[in-house]
């Protein structure tokens, strides 16, 4: 299966949200290339809040260029078998956490968000991951630094969509 036949899948089994996933299908039924970043209509991205559920607590990185607290995540690669795959690849280079379990059941959340030209939209395919006891970080190049937040915290430093993927997170634990 390709990464396209496995975001299609992804995003046809993800029950939440229907009228933005029917969007992502859409945008890629009429983009082949709407995974990659040279797709300039917008593209599908892929990323996960890293948590610390024994201690409460998030993983953000602050991100270089956007200055903003963010979960985790970028842009797909050719090497990236599932969307899955790319969020998980995409939280351990940028946390610097390595031994990262995805939480079960598929994506989180979907965020879509304008972007600086010449690309339009990031598509984001949200997951977590969850960090092993104990976990290391490290602040890798594109960040500015990387920090523990508690739950209660998040809304201090991030935007709405990181509150909303911690709350859709936190639910997701509770089941």
């Amino acid at each position: 299966m390709s990464l396209y036949d496995d975001a299609v899948h992804v995003l046809k089994s993800y029950e939440d949200q229907p009228e933005l996933r029917q969007a992502y299908l859409d945008h890629l039924a009429d983009h082949p290339d709407g995974l990659w970043k040279a797709c300039h209509a917008g593209h599908i991205t892929a990323s996960a809040l890293v948590i610390d559920p024994e201690g409460g607590r998030v993983l953000l990185t602050l991100h270089r260029k956007l200055k903003m607290w963010l979960q985790m995540g970028g842009h797909c690669e050719p090497g990236d078998a599932t969307l899955a795959a790319a969020a998980l690849r995409e939280a351990t280079e940028e946390s610097g956490v390595s031994g990262l379990a995805l939480l079960p059941g598929g994506p989180v959340r979907l965020d879509r968000h304008p972007i600086p030209a010449p690309c339009h939209w990031h598509l984001d395919v949200q997951y977590a991951v969850v960090a092993p006891p104990g976990a290391a970080h490290a602040i890798s190049d594109e960040s500015l630094d990387v920090r523990w937040f508690a739950y209660d915290e998040v809304a201090d430093v991030a935007d709405d969509s990181v509150v909303r993927l911690l709350a859709s997170t936190r639910a997701r634990l509770t089941k």
